[in-house]
């Protein structure tokens, strides 16, 4: 039997533990220490299970039956609108392209005016993303928009871009649909820039959102990879340096030129130029060639192509992967899916602590590529080994729903359900998944 003063400590140990719990857990103390909690969790799973040594190793295609081939207007990136109707096991609406906007029908020059030595231009207004989740997409995509007169800011783009606040990336597709229904913007969406793009475009008054990759320290604690969007506002030739609008880091933040080509390589540099109604049009013919789409990603192949031999390390990672990307886009998923492999087969040969572990977390078009070459198990390994990186907050729609897709080819339609009601729970209403289950029979969560 425990003696009262003993029974009396063990009782007040209890009530001061539920206590605080309970404080933990009012509103005002949770968003304060919440993050931080999250970040000493993240440090101990990280270190016994660290998601850079994590590799996907592609299977050879499997004699499953290929799916039928494309439309001209199937592919989102070919289309006015990103609800195509794909073959596979049934006929789905796939996750938007990233790459809409619009096809102009005009054939355009680019003009042959000397650029200035030196732009910068004026009028962004600046938002960091502190203080609030992962929130670089809302913040850069509210300055890109207050440049020409939006009144909003990175809260009022959150509430569209990111509806499960730790939603771990926002695709740039993502801004087109935000830019085309919650605004009266206009905006091109295009892959294959180069440091003349930026240029080019800035020195004719244009902002340019682009995504690439960086090296940040995280929640862990530790400096790693990731993709990061900023606005590039401005540049200086003079000096080697591009001006962007950082919402990591600070307003005016300079990025030499060098740094801006290797980071923005790791997204096929990729970039949007938002205007209104009136210069539309200029637009269009800043665009030159590539304001066709299709053209685009020819030419876009062609650069990733170039870079594969002139590169090595992470860099020649990146060309692949940008290879597969434009392939896909331009549908020939064999060559794609191929192009792939070549990547994830340098990808081991990277050091550790420089490897891109996130990127699953930002492109999606392997998924595309093993698909729709018949590679089902491919797709579900990529996604598995994908959420293996991720290890708590397993929040990407789209890696659920692309294994969701994997295990209904695969016959285990009770698995794809769960995927796609995963895919709805970490994205509300998110399209391809709720189009699946009403297919299938099945109740959206």
């Amino acid at each position: 039997m425990l003696k009262k003063p003993f029974l009396l400590v063990v009782m007040t140990i209890a009530a001061v533990v539920l206590l605080g719990v309970l404080v933990y857990f009012l509103p005002p103390v949770h968003d304060r220490l919440g993050w931080r909690v999250d970040q000493w969790a993240l440090r101990i799973r990280y270190a016994l299970n660290p998601p850079q040594s994590v590799v996907f190793v592609p299977q050879k295609a499997t004699a499953l039956p290929p799916p039928a081939v494309y439309t001209a207007t199937s592919d989102p990136a070919l289309a006015s609108t990103p609800t195509p109707t794909e073959p596979g096991p049934t006929n789905t609406p796939l996750p938007p392209n990233e790459l809409v906007g619009g096809q102009p029908t005009p054939t355009p020059t680019i003009p042959a005016t000397p650029l200035p030595q030196r732009v910068s231009l004026k009028g962004v207004v600046y938002e960091d993303q502190h203080g609030r989740w992962n929130y670089c997409a809302p913040a850069n995509l509210a300055m890109a928009l207050s440049y020409w007169g939006w009144k909003g800011n990175r809260d009022v783009v959150g509430l569209v871009l990111k509806p499960d606040p730790k939603d771990k990336n926002v695709m740039p597709y993502e801004m087109v649909d935000y830019i085309q229904s919650q605004t009266d913007l206009r905006v091109a969406s295009r892959v294959g820039g180069d440091l003349d793009t930026l240029k080019r475009f800035i020195a004719a008054g244009f902002p340019v959102l682009v995504e690439k990759g960086t090296y940040l320290t995280d929640l862990t604690g530790v400096k790693s990879w990731m993709g990061h969007y900023e606005v590039v506002t401005g540049y200086d030739d003079a000096r080697g340096v591009f001006i962007t609008q950082d919402s990591f880091v600070s307003p005016d933040y300079e990025v030499p030129f060098d740094t801006m080509e290797k980071g923005w390589r790791a997204f096929n540099n990729a970039y949007l130029v938002i205007s209104n109604a009136e210069k539309a049009d200029q637009v269009t013919a800043l665009l030159g060639e590539d304001a066709d789409a299709t053209a685009n990603f020819r030419r876009a192949a062609e650069k990733a192509a170039l870079e594969i031999y002139s590169t090595t390390g992470i860099d020649q990672y990146f060309a692949w992967f940008n290879r597969g990307t434009n392939l896909r886009l331009l549908q020939d998923y064999a060559g794609a899916a191929q192009a792939f492999d070549q990547a994830f087969q340098v990808y081991p040969s990277i050091p550790e602590a420089e490897r891109p572990w996130r990127m699953l977390w930002y492109q999606t078009d392997p998924y595309f590529a093993y698909f729709y070459s018949g590679r089902y198990w491919d797709v579900l390994n990529l996604a598995n080994t994908t959420l293996d990186t991720m290890q708590s907050e397993k929040n990407i729609e789209e890696t659920f729903y692309w294994r969701g897709m994997a295990k209904q080819a695969l016959g285990d339609t009770a698995g794809a359900i769960e995927d796609y009601r995963a895919a709805i729970q970490y994205h509300t209403g998110f399209g391809p998944a709720v189009y699946q289950l009403q297919q299938l029979g099945a109740s959206a969560p």
